[in-house]
């Protein structure tokens, strides 16, 4: 069945085709898996499915940069395994996801990929590639880096700047995965926090008696995600690495990169639908499972203008991707932290309604037009990855995942309704324009209006290039043109000082001249009164009472100046 619709010829007829640069009027035509031609007036061969796309756009398919599927985190399995998380993305617009492999601490990172590959190729329904996650650092891990990257398919690794004792790396560690990154040509994502001082904030606010999910918020201020997005930015900088930042989630943040980009470092930035739509005001609701629901890291964010503020940025460029950051989990696994916030696993749902959430709040609010909408959602990504245009562009010759978009109409987002896992919606009740009415993957008919048709393990590992033009072609130029070089000169022919020991001897602390090492040294008070060898006695006879004494002496000038009578 799979391999009849991979063959399947395809028409979409009447619409508007909408790329991340221009929207124009035109049929698309579809075979072998391929967008073969785009225009009006098509030659095209009998036999092939008409669909009419009349008033509807015709958009490049939606892809996911973070989700994660089928493992465990934080003591709990993940709501979604390969099938059901790719079957989700499927059917809300996504047509390929990229999962994220977190290997534990001082484990193989080619092991967990190994590992992760088995799983997803047995379940996705759609393309897919994987995220590799640096957890620790040694010369195992370089190496390991090195042969993902030359013959296994990988160019994206992800660091981790908070998760003390769990995945946190030290800035020198940092500074030398991004090295790598650079010197194999992968793209290196770093998720920026303060560890450090996550971690004391997680103690106090416990130490307060702060249990509930609202001490995920307290804990994990905005100014330390600051602080630690500018420091990530200054180590790529210095690595001379371009950084991807994930889940930027408050407006400090967000300002660090627009002022990086200012000064012309090669930076770019994801946020999440959750940041960019919800705030942090839902830790203080007073229903526990309710607050518990919204815990993800970096928490989101109590100002009430931050969701609107990073919308902002998705459409002025500033902030690249939206990703949906998928981590579902049930309430019950939540409550492995009822006594202690800083064990409610992180993660929320979201890769099924991502589009849909970001047209409504994105493109129906004026923050920005169908062009960026396509840009953010999938161009983009396409283009940092190392996909375009295969990926991310309805032109001949690339890739046939399509959606079939109906700018107009609406659903209304339900935990009842939904095909992603968790039992819970952040979305619960929104009501979205802009819903996916056929999804084709890789020419594959895989949704039609809202009835699913594609088997389990039909998707693909899609195999991903080094060193992208989007993130490397600025870079290697700069290499070019400001590499460090030395000053030739005539080298120095004076006299050279020899090392000077004479205030060791002249303190006693060393052997003098001519003096055996192990004769034991006399201390010489050079005018500083030792108080170690004081004669200071509290009774009995003094050894100043043969000295007269005075019953009083005025000082008219003490040094420093006269007592300003305070004391």
């Amino acid at each position: 069945m799979a391999a009849n619709m991979g063959s399947m010829r395809i028409l979409i007829k009447g619409g508007k085709v909408v790329n991340d640069d221009f929207t124009q009027e035109a049929d698309v035509y579809i075979e072998n898996g391929i967008i073969q031609q785009v225009g009006k007036e098509l030659m095209i061969p009998g036999g092939a499915k008409v669909i009419d796309a009349s008033g509807k756009l015709v958009l490049p398919g939606g892809i996911d940069t973070c989700v994660h599927l089928q493992q465990t985190f934080m003591n709990a399995s993940i709501q979604d395994d390969f099938y059901s998380g790719t079957k989700a993305a499927l059917m809300g617009g996504t047509t390929m996801v990229m999962a994220l492999v977190l290997p534990e601490q001082h484990c193989s990172l080619l092991d967990a990929y190994e590992k992760c590959r088995a799983l997803a190729d047995a379940k996705t329904c759609c393309d897919y590639t994987l995220h590799v996650g640096v957890t620790w650092w040694g010369p195992k891990v370089r190496n390991e880096m090195e042969s993902l990257v030359r013959e296994h398919g990988v160019n994206s690794f992800q660091m981790f700047m908070a998760y003390k004792d769990m995945m946190m790396l030290r800035d020198s560690e940092l500074y030398q995965t991004l090295q790598t990154c650079k010197d194999i040509g992968a793209i290196a994502r770093v998720c920026a926090e303060n560890g450090e001082l996550v971690a004391e904030g997680a103690k106090e606010a416990l130490d307060l008696g702060i249990s509930g999910p609202e001490g995920i918020e307290i804990s994990r201020p905005e100014e330390l995600e600051a602080e630690a997005t500018h420091r990530a930015i200054t180590i790529a900088n210095r690595a001379r690495c371009p950084i991807y930042l994930v889940n930027v989630s408050s407006m400090l943040a967000g300002d660090m990169i627009a002022a990086a980009k200012m000064q012309d470092k090669v930076v770019h930035a994801e946020t999440t639908v959750a940041h960019a739509v919800v705030n942090g005001n839902q830790y203080y609701h007073q229903d526990w499972a309710h607050a518990a629901a919204h815990v993800i890291v970096p928490p989101l964010r109590l100002d009430p203008n931050t969701p609107s503020y990073l919308m902002g940025l998705l459409g002025n460029d500033t902030l690249s991707v939206v990703a949906s950051e998928h981590r579902p989990f049930s309430t019950k696994q939540r409550a492995l932290g009822k006594e202690d916030f800083s064990k409610i696993p992180h993660g929320v749902a979201g890769v099924q309604d991502r589009m849909s959430v970001i047209w409504e709040r994105g493109v129906v609010t004026g923050k920005m037009d169908e062009n960026r909408f396509v840009a953010v959602t999938s161009s983009n990504a396409a283009k940092i990855y190392n996909l375009y245009p295969r990926k991310g562009r309805i032109i001949a010759g690339a890739d046939a995942d399509v959606v079939v978009w109906d700018p107009d109409a609406t659903r209304t987002i339900s935990v009842s309704t939904q095909v992603q896992g968790g039992d819970f919606n952040l979305y619960e009740g929104m009501r979205c324009h802009g819903v996916p009415l056929v999804t084709i993957s890789r020419g594959r008919l895989v949704c039609e209006n809202g009835v699913f048709m594609c088997a389990e393990g039909s998707g693909k590992f899609y195999l991903q290039r080094t060193f992208p033009d989007y993130l490397y072609k600025k870079m290697v130029q700069r290499e070019k043109n400001q590499s460090y070089k030395g000053v030739v000169r005539d080298p120095y022919s004076g006299d050279v000082a020899k090392v000077a020991n004479t205030m060791k001897k002249e303190l006693g602390l060393g052997p003098i001249d001519g003096e055996s090492p192990n004769k034991p040294s006399v201390r010489v008070h050079q005018g500083v009164r030792d108080l170690h060898e004081s004669s200071f006695s509290l009774s009995g006879s003094q050894v100043d009472d043969h000295i007269p004494k005075r019953s009083s002496a005025r000082i008219l000038a003490p040094p420093g100046g006269r007592s300003s009578g305070i004391w």
